[in-house]
């Protein structure tokens, strides 16, 4: 992996249009601070923070590996990490890049970090719900998070290349997706791993994880990541996979939302999938105490109580199938609007 240092700035970058050079980068900075949008300053606040004397930047984590805490990421991995997609996905020097996520979150902070390193002519848009620009503008590569790739369907032909993370792309989008002519991933990682470690092609099961990232699991099954020059430790994860070779996973749901049955294993993450499409609300399944069985699956469905069609179960296997279907009103939600499945619960 090429070395370089994080002040530097690859003189094919441009940003909606403009060479910009480290210390116009800075000036630009100042002025989206004062002057500019919301989502202008965010972006303000990472070129000051980014080029400062500190070695590293301050992040929040979205606890995916535990409650949410402030960490301290190093510069360094992030380029590393800007490298290494820049590898993964074969993209160099002078593509088109469309920028639309909020630079608040890891994510957002990334795809500048790849334009500075790798050299992108990036555009800067609002990270709106839909958010490629009017009109027939082509882009080598872009990054959305799943509702913005829903709500943009089609006009996803305009994205060569496309990688969707920060929620699981459900069974519903895929199959929309499958029939776009653009190569589109669905990634994985976290803000401990500086954004994603592995991807797959939308259709695929398995992800493979980037240059300089070997996987393991612990004794749960449960996912251990050790992302050389990304982080200084192995990052345990408290997802459950299937490991195929030394560089394939397949992702089957998270530890602690595992559901023991009556001595059967259900993941609800994957019944989740099997009912994509079939509801128009928010739902998820899990389970709740029951004397026979120990626990009992459930349906969860956000909003007021209405009659349900059995039908959309059908594609369920016998242990899936919902005992009993529950409503609450609102559902608890993290910063970033996932809905929190526990907390939700303790509102019933």
């Amino acid at each position: 992996m090429r070395e370089l240092d994080y002040n530097f700035v690859h003189n094919s970058f441009k940003l909606n249009g403009f060479h910009l050079t480290k210390n116009d980068l800075c000036r630009i900075a100042y002025s989206f601070i004062k002057e500019g949008q919301p989502f202008e300053s965010a972006v303000g606040d990472f070129i000051l923070d980014w080029f400062d004397s500190k070695p590293y930047i301050a992040m929040q984590t979205s606890g995916t590996t535990g409650l949410p805490k402030t960490i301290e990421v190093d510069k360094q991995a992030m380029v590393n990490s800007a490298i290494a997609t820049g590898d993964f996905f074969d993209l160099s020097a002078g593509i088109k890049a469309l920028h639309c996520l909020p630079t608040a979150y890891v994510a957002g902070k990334m795809m500048l970090v790849r334009a500075f390193i790798l050299g992108w002519e990036l555009e800067l848009v609002a990270p709106t719900t839909t958010p490629l620009p009017r009109g027939n503008e082509k882009y080598d590569f872009a990054a959305m998070v799943p509702m913005q790739a829903e709500a943009s369907i089609d006009k996803l032909y305009r994205i060569k290349k496309l990688i969707l993370g920060g929620a699981k792309v459900n069974q519903a989008l895929a199959e929309q997706l499958v029939t776009i002519p653009s190569k589109i991933y669905e990634t994985y990682g976290m803000t401990e791993t500086i954004t994603h470690i592995a991807a797959k092609e939308i259709g695929e099961s398995a992800f493979t994880v980037l240059p300089n990232v070997a996987i393991s699991q612990d004794d749960r099954q449960c996912l251990v990541i050790n992302p050389y020059k990304l982080c200084t430790e192995p990052v345990v994860t408290n997802d459950i996979v299937d490991i195929i070779g030394d560089n394939q996973f397949i992702w089957l749901g998270r530890y602690d939302n595992v559901i023991n049955s009556g001595g059967v294993k259900l993941f609800p993450e994957q019944i989740e999938e099997k009912l994509s499409g079939n509801l128009d609300r928010r739902y998820f399944v899990k389970g709740v105490p029951d004397e026979q069985l120990g626990e009992k699956l459930v349906l969860v469905v956000e909003g007021e109580p209405y009659d349900i069609d059995k039908k959309i179960f059908s594609d369920l296997d016998k242990f899936e199938k919902p005992k009993a279907v529950l409503f609450i009103e609102k559902f608890a939600e993290t910063a970033s609007g996932k809905a929190m499945r526990t907390a939700s619960m303790a509102t019933a």
